[in-house]
């Protein structure tokens, strides 16, 4: 089993490891900071590099249990020692944007008693939808200031892993119109907003609100009756 160091620190940018495997699907890793893509947050970029060689890392994924990172050119050999650089930009950009929307999803939660019902993101810009029956400007606006109020309130963010029974006995831990943790999940990994938002999720974050900056919400549109979108974008 890979050993997952972006659960053990977020920050981390920089990383020794050994090839364990290569294969068609890429190489593994017996450890890595690169996180794999999942529940709306894409994978990680960056680099491995060995013996005067560079690889970069177009692509991560995880399979059956297994992380593999796909690199340009020929790859390195099993049981080669690789120093991994992460796209550090691009990381924390992700993280920044993850934990805005959570910060999203607890005010409208917390606010309006409004389920998710779908969402994504990118680089410092995400769309969540909820069960809103009407969604106006004026409403737009409101949120706004509220979802920007909690960045500047510097709430820390935690994370920790839960057995899953012990899990499920937090009220509304899961935020979505489905519950999309799959049974054989035995740990469920908790992210909290102190004092706004908690819930089950796989993704990084930051550590405190105030590392997001400013939020706008620059769209917004009905996806059904009562399936309602907004689209929240960050500054560099």
């Amino acid at each position: 089993m890979t050993e997952i160091l972006y659960y053990q620190d977020a920050y981390l940018r920089e990383f020794e490891a050994v090839v364990t495997a290569v294969s068609a699907e890429g190489i593994e890793l017996d450890r890595t900071a690169f996180y794999p893509g999942g529940g709306g947050q894409p994978s990680d970029a960056g680099s491995l590099s060995a013996g005067g060689e560079t690889w970069p890392i177009e692509s991560v994924r995880k399979a059956e249990g297994r992380i593999w990172h796909r690199v340009a050119g020929g790859p390195p050999r099993t049981g080669q020692v690789v120093q991994a650089r992460l796209d550090w930009d691009r990381r924390y950009a992700l993280m920044r944007t993850h934990t805005a929307m959570h910060i999203l999803c607890g005010v409208i939660w917390r606010d309006y008693g409004a389920s998710v019902t779908g969402g994504n993101m990118e680089l410092l810009q995400g769309r969540m939808d909820f069960e809103f029956e009407r969604m106006g400007q004026e409403l737009v606006h409101e949120i706004e200031t509220r979802i920007n109020a909690e960045v500047e309130a510097g709430r820390q963010v935690h994370t920790r892993s839960l057995p899953r029974a012990e899990a499920f006995q937090i009220p509304d831990l899961i935020r979505t119109k489905i519950n999309l943790l799959p049974e054989g999940i035995q740990e469920v990994r908790v992210v909290e907003i102190v004092g706004l938002d908690l819930q089950a999720d796989g993704g990084t974050h930051v550590a405190n609100t105030r590392e997001v900056g400013p939020m706008r919400v620059v769209d917004y549109k009905s996806k059904g009756a009562i399936n309602k979108r907004l689209v929240v974008a960050l500054d560099r």
